[in-house]
């Protein structure tokens, strides 16, 4: 685990815009896993054990993001669809290809319009607004194809990913029936995932930090479970 940790700390203190190896590359499964035994060490046996004792101490409420979903539904979205969805968002896009960014900027729009929607808010035109960008946001994936790295998304690379890492994280804050500042630091555990989930992205590659984001959300939905 050594030099794992030691390449895992050098690029996390300075993030550069890298190409990953994929996840067939040779000895990317063995490093896949390694990331994984890292992230579940430090969740399982350093970050919840504090936190537990902290959320004890403040009398802190317990996260209640899935507490109208139905058990049949539970586990298919924790471990399935969050996932890839969440990957998608928040690390889809840093490659910095044009039409990565060109999704994420679509599903930006479409989150507003959908926002729209809920509110109604020129409900009927922002309907049909999102099932147009069910069409334009693919047609503009394939056009670009061979369009390259965003000019100045190198430069800007280093800030993006610590945006993106803490937004991730405090995006979280969304589980809790009500925010206070005492719940910032129970997002540690997703601020954790963002560092180990970023390197992962960019040292191997988008499936295989789907791969550890299904396998940590497993290990966290089965303790949940267990524990009532």
């Amino acid at each position: 685990m050594t030099p794992l940790l030691r390449d895992f700390a050098s690029y996390l203190t300075r993030p550069r815009l890298v190409s990953p190896s994929g996840i067939g590359a040779p000895g990317a499964w063995r490093r896949l896993l390694e990331v994984l035994a890292l992230h579940l060490a430090v969740l399982l046996l350093v970050i919840s054990p504090l936190l537990g004792l902290y959320q004890t101490g403040m009398h802190l409420p317990a996260p209640e993001a899935f507490g109208t979903v139905s058990k049949v539904w539970l586990v298919p979205l924790v471990v399935l669809i969050a996932p890839v969805g969440e990957e998608l968002a928040f690390r889809g896009w840093l490659t910095g290809r044009v039409r990565a960014l060109w999704l994420l900027a679509c599903g930006f729009v479409t989150a507003g319009l959908l926002a729209m929607v809920n509110y109604k808010v020129a409900e009927v035109p922002a309907s049909f607004a999102v099932l147009a960008m069910g069409l334009v946001a693919p047609i503009g994936w394939w056009r670009l194809r061979r369009r390259g790295v965003l000019l100045g998304f190198e430069r800007a690379f280093p800030v993006l990913v610590w945006l993106s890492i803490a937004i991730f994280g405090l995006s979280h804050l969304s589980n809790y029936p009500r925010f206070t500042w005492a719940l910032v630091p129970m997002v540690l555990p997703q601020l954790w995932a963002g560092l180990i989930l970023t390197y992962t992205r960019m040292r191997i590659g988008i499936y295989a930090a789907m791969l550890i984001h299904a396998a940590a959300n497993a290990a966290a939905i089965s303790l949940a479970l267990l524990g009532g």
